[in-house]
């Protein structure tokens, strides 16, 4: 029917994901995805008009996912734990695939070919919305006496350290040596228990 996609959009969008997230956004070319998502080029172009477009929607959709498991390690645990589980997810995120993929928010910020105002907006939203996420978990009554530094600031500086531990994780490609410089970050954020 006109109007309608004749494809299943939730898995196109992921295997359009995985491509952008191996490739990065400038070295993947339409035909990739159309290949990838076993959907015509022509019909991505209708449905999504775009490149950028397409990259968005494939990405809303990770960035919902990786909030969400963000949401979910903060809750119902001790801040130490809430932070180290924080960790644990992202150095999961960065270490999965063969090769790993890396971080598909830092990958595509450092791409010079992803430079769209739509893209910057979207990869800032899911880092103020992780910032936002933890701030607010370090300002509960059980974290905040224990924190080195205001919890916003104490927020800032463990979203940027997840952008610098991507790096790390292309050079060293160690996800233990991850595990422990977070583990030296938390110590340093948080005065010991009680």
């Amino acid at each position: 029917m006109v109007g309608q996609r004749q494809f299943d959009e939730k898995h196109a969008l992921d295997r359009v994901r995985e491509v952008f997230w191996l490739k990065g956004y400038g070295a993947t070319s339409m035909q990739d995805l159309a290949a990838a998502s076993g959907v015509q080029r022509g019909s991505l172009y209708n449905a999504y008009h775009d490149k950028e477009t397409l990259f968005l929607r494939a990405f809303e959709g990770y960035a919902d996912q990786f909030l969400a498991e963000a949401a979910e390690v903060l809750a119902d645990q001790t801040v130490d734990q809430a932070l180290s589980g924080f960790f644990d997810v992202t150095i999961a995120s960065m270490t999965s695939g063969i090769p790993t993929r890396g971080c598909l928010t830092t990958k595509t910020a450092i791409d010079t070919r992803a430079e769209g105002e739509r893209i910057r907006a979207a990869l800032g939203d899911l880092l103020d919305n992780l910032e936002r996420l933890l701030r607010e978990r370090l300002s509960t009554e059980e974290a905040r006496p224990r924190l080195t530094i205001p919890p916003a600031e104490a927020a800032r500086v463990l979203v940027t350290m997840t952008r610098g531990i991507v790096v790390m994780e292309r050079v060293y490609q160690d996800p233990e040596r991850l595990r422990a410089t977070a583990a030296s970050l938390i110590t340093a954020l948080l005065a010991p228990a009680a």
